[in-house]
């Protein structure tokens, strides 16, 4: 099967048709296909990109940082669908396993929200995908040589369809088929560009955690908690309040 989502589109000049097509296009993508209203709309963001004082690397990092993401992405979604998000909306891709996956929720809890955006958009695949003024854009859902079809299968699961929007859904597509190291299987829309699937975050998770504050009594390293998926926000946010590095988070079998 071969499914083309998206070609590069590249600012070449300041031509106000070309700017407001890029603008679409940046929305579109960092934000997850949304309506964005006027009253939302980086018109201070807009107005440097026009004037040349902002690439388009720039504006996708304005955009991502923005309270529009921040609200929908990261302050409503679970951890894991926040992470496979910014894979999905910044990197056009799925992410590849549970390390890549470990490593951005590390960022987030120990450096913030901010750091984590940047993760992606100063990294080398960013540059070399993208450069300075080419727009993000969805990419892998061809199959391609020495490309295993578990990654195939999860960026089509990850991507959701034309007309999907990212914040309709708050929990992982792919957190069980990464933390097992499995195959997702592939469900494609069928109408409204929703997709059927298993909440795979109801499953419990453990988390441990070394140097906590309301650890100080004890005489152990770790501490170790086993949570919902769905409750991993809030027991993370604790963990951050009280001082707490995670080391790692993994399904229970």
């Amino acid at each position: 099967m071969t499914l083309v989502l998206d070609t590069p589109l590249e600012l070449r000049s300041l031509n106000a048709d070309e700017l407001q097509t890029v603008i679409r296009s940046v929305y579109r993508q960092v934000l997850g296909n949304p309506h964005v209203m006027e009253s939302e709309r980086l018109t201070s963001a807009e107005s440097r990109l026009c004037n040349g004082e902002l690439s388009v690397r720039d504006f996708v990092r304005e955009v991502a940082k923005s309270d529009f993401y921040r609200r929908r992405y990261f302050e409503s979604c679970s951890p894991y669908r926040f992470v496979e998000l910014n894979f999905k909306h910044l990197l056009g891709r799925a992410p590849q396993d549970q390390s890549e996956l470990s490593e951005h929720i590390r960022i987030t809890i120990e450096q913030g929200y901010n750091a984590e955006i940047d993760s992606y958009l100063d990294s080398q695949e960013y540059q070399a995908k993208f450069g300075e003024n080419i727009v993000p854009y969805y990419q892998g859902a061809s199959t391609q040589n020495g490309q295993k079809q578990s990654e195939y299968n999860r960026i089509l699961n990850v991507w959701g369809g034309y007309a999907s929007v990212d914040s309709a859904v708050k929990t992982s597509r792919l957190v069980e088929a990464i933390a097992t190291n499995g195959d997702n299987k592939i469900t494609l829309p069928s109408t409204g560009g929703r997709t059927g699937y298993k909440d795979a975050t109801e499953k419990q998770f453990k988390i441990v955690v070394k140097g906590s504050k309301f650890d100080a009594p004890r005489r152990v390293s770790n501490t170790v908690y086993l949570v919902s998926g769905a409750k991993m926000t809030p027991q993370i946010q604790r963990i951050h309040r009280a001082g707490g590095t995670i080391v790692s988070i993994s399904e229970v079998a």
